[in-house]
């Protein structure tokens, strides 16, 4: 599993735009909560190559499984949550923020004031995202 500002980065596949071109379908980790998103490392290699590529045709969009297969996504994603594989993304958000209740109940028994200020930074902004999301839903659901 990857991390980032000490969470948790969640896999899945999406799209990144890289200069003029945006490229969809990648294997993707990105972080709930400084919302970072990178290139699988797995995959990192043929993405670099394939968007060369792209932007000398100066192509403004191409789809990554058109150009490579990924046979092996439940192997690139084992370590990780897969939004994908969750009932909702509320879910990921969820388990993110048990993760980071445990870790705030260690960081108080070490009395790492430091660390406990962190977590409850992350914890904030992890609390906000889920808020968003049920609101953005139930207003989807209420225009449905």
């Amino acid at each position: 599993m990857s991390f980032c500002c000490g969470a948790g980065m969640v896999g899945s596949v999406g799209s990144v735009r890289h200069y003029k071109t945006l490229v969809h379908n990648v294997p993707i980790m990105f972080c709930p909560v400084c919302d970072r998103i990178e290139v699988h490392p797995g995959i990192e290699g043929e993405y670099e190559i394939l968007v060369e590529y792209a932007q000398g045709d100066q192509a403004p969009e191409v789809d990554f499984a058109d150009f490579v297969s990924v046979d092996n996504t439940s192997e690139l994603f084992e370590n990780c949550t897969m939004t994908d594989e969750a009932a909702s993304f509320a879910d990921v958000l969820k388990q993110q923020i048990d993760i980071s209740l445990d870790l705030l109940g260690i960081a108080k028994e070490l009395k790492d004031e430091e660390w406990r200020e962190a977590l409850m930074i992350r914890l904030k902004r992890l609390s906000e995202r889920l808020k968003q999301y049920n609101k953005r839903k139930q207003v989807s659901q209420k225009s449905a």
